[in-house]
């Protein structure tokens, strides 16, 4: 899909974004490190497909796998959501402390447009809590420190390029899947998105992956991650495309009894002798809460671009680098 872009010219030129988006990560990096107190850590490109460490995402993608010399099959990361909960578990952090790392990823059967690459970069942060905290509130109150860190770097950023007046509301604004599905009965799940994000600007949807009282799931979400009635999406109105912008996925992760439903319901039992799951079936790891926000995507949102590949470099065949060039958008 193209979004129609008309009369578009970048409010920075190629270099002057290349310096802008360092201001960006760095300062975001820097904000949400400080107002969910995480620490930087390193973590792996790839896995071994058999320990179940690799997330599934919705299920269709497919990880892009190859070999090593002793013939080994090993898997890019999709997102380190499960790995995560592991590296809590061996460094040994407290309650409400927690990590963050970036994580690239390659996706080779993305359909590519305006928002959609097959190179994946975002920070992905995960955080030891205790079982009190496994609910809405705590999910509410995590939210607001992330949306605190992002303006936090809007203020920065537009300090230094006053162009760049892009404005989000004080607080951001919260509403379930079904409640969302209630306002809009007649609409598709992207519809309602576009919908409540033009009217509040900034809007939590809460409770992503179970079926709906439509018997439809808003979106697709993997079984043995996110508890599905304790995540949600993050998400901006953006106006430069006219559209519902996700920044992050995230939520409280999986405790036993919700590995065991969700899985049931997405008829995943077979996974159940892997190693990941069965550290959280036998309490193993610690309850945490975590997600990813996409690097480029806040690049992008900041930046006022209309396309992520002014803000990364990707791979876009020929003939539309040639149509986007007609349109002023010049790419990475």
């Amino acid at each position: 899909m193209k979004y129609i872009v008309k009369n578009y010219h970048s409010l920075l030129n190629l270099k002057e974004t290349e310096i802008a988006i360092k201001l960006v990560k760095d300062t975001f990096e820097r904000k949400l490190a400080y107002n969910l107190d995480l620490l930087r850590v390193s973590a792996p490109l790839f896995v071994d497909p058999n320990t179940g460490l690799n997330d599934n995402l919705s299920g269709k993608e497919k990880a892009v796998s190859f070999k090593v010399m002793d013939n080994m099959e090993l898997e890019i990361v999709q997102s380190l959501a499960k790995w995560k909960r592991y590296a809590l578990k061996k460094y040994n952090f407290d309650v409400h402390k927690g990590l963050y790392t970036d994580m690239n990823a390659i996706r080779p059967n993305e359909d590519l447009d305006n928002m959609h690459s097959c190179y994946v970069d975002q920070w992905d942060w995960e955080k030891v809590i205790t079982k009190e905290d496994r609910t809405i509130d705590y999910l509410k109150k995590t939210v607001r420190l992330i949306y605190k860190a992002l303006k936090e770097t809007i203020e920065v950023v537009k300090k230094e390029y006053p162009i760049l007046n892009t404005e989000l509301p004080d607080d951001i604004y919260f509403i379930t899947a079904e409640e969302l599905l209630a306002l809009y009965p007649d609409k598709d799940s992207k519809e309602r998105e576009h919908l409540i994000c033009k009217e509040h600007k900034a809007v939590f949807l809460i409770g992503i992956g179970d079926k709906l009282k439509n018997n439809e799931s808003h979106d697709t979400r993997a079984a043995d991650y996110d508890d599905w009635k304790l995540n949600g999406d993050l998400l901006l109105y953006y106006d430069m495309l006219d559209i519902a912008f996700e920044l992050s996925s995230m939520g409280i992760r999986v405790n036993k009894e919700s590995l065991m439903y969700q899985l049931k319901a997405k008829n995943e039992e077979f996974k159940l002798p892997l190693m990941y799951h069965q550290a959280i079936l036998n309490d193993e790891l610690p309850l945490t809460i975590g997600g990813g926000i996409g690097q480029s995507r806040i690049c992008m949102f900041i930046l006022k671009k209309v396309h992520i590949g002014e803000v990364q470099s990707s791979y876009w065949n020929h003939d539309y680098l040639k149509e986007l060039e007609k349109d002023n958008i010049h790419l990475l």
